[in-house]
């Protein structure tokens, strides 16, 4: 099977890391509101390439995450009188829903960010201490020149980034191009 890296920007020939398995992980959706067509369309992408993949004789994982804390969460929860689990429990079920109407398989692997925010919060703390990192307040961000290969999958510059452009200005950053990666409130 030859798929196209984006990394290399070329067509190439499949090659597990591990002979005869793959591991697959898609970025889920932040459960504030019900599934639309963006979202269905990973569910539609993957499913079918776990299946072409295990037609072929592939054992594939496939791991795909659903992001159960955000500031839209916690929006729609005050905004509904509910518990922001409540929130999220609602949506988890329509996304997966949906995902069963398009008769696409459930993934193997389904975590929630709240379920693995001990490793998170000690991700970020080590970040912090070797400088990849920084806090103001309460925030952390992510020191992107911290990363000289930062900008290399989706080969974009840092230098050809605007500020502004996708990037909110925020005069606490010590570079405007670094994001968030904790928030206080």
């Amino acid at each position: 099977m030859k798929l196209y890296n984006s990394y290399s920007q070329t067509i190439e020939e499949l090659k597990p890391i591990e002979e005869g398995k793959i591991s697959m992980y898609v970025c889920g959706p932040t459960v504030y509101n019900y599934p639309h067509i963006g979202n269905a369309r990973p569910i539609v992408v993957f499913d079918t390439l776990k299946k072409a993949l295990s037609a072929q004789g592939y054992e594939v994982t496939f791991a795909s995450n659903y992001t159960d804390v955000d500031d839209k969460i916690i929006k729609t929860a005050i905004e509904q009188n509910v518990s922001e689990k409540e929130i999220t429990d609602k949506f988890i079920a329509a996304y997966n829903d949906v995902r069963r109407g398009l008769h696409a398989d459930l993934p193997d692997y389904a975590p929630r960010v709240t379920e693995t925010m001990d490793r998170i919060i000690e991700f970020i703390d080590k970040m912090v201490k070797n400088g990849s990192a920084y806090q103001v307040g309460g925030d952390v961000y992510f020191r992107v020149n911290s990363d000289k290969k930062y900008g290399e999958l989706s080969h974009q510059s840092i230098d050809d980034l605007m500020v502004g452009a996708r990037i909110d200005e925020n005069e606490k950053k010590d570079n405007p191009l670094d994001f968030t990666l904790w928030k206080e409130t």
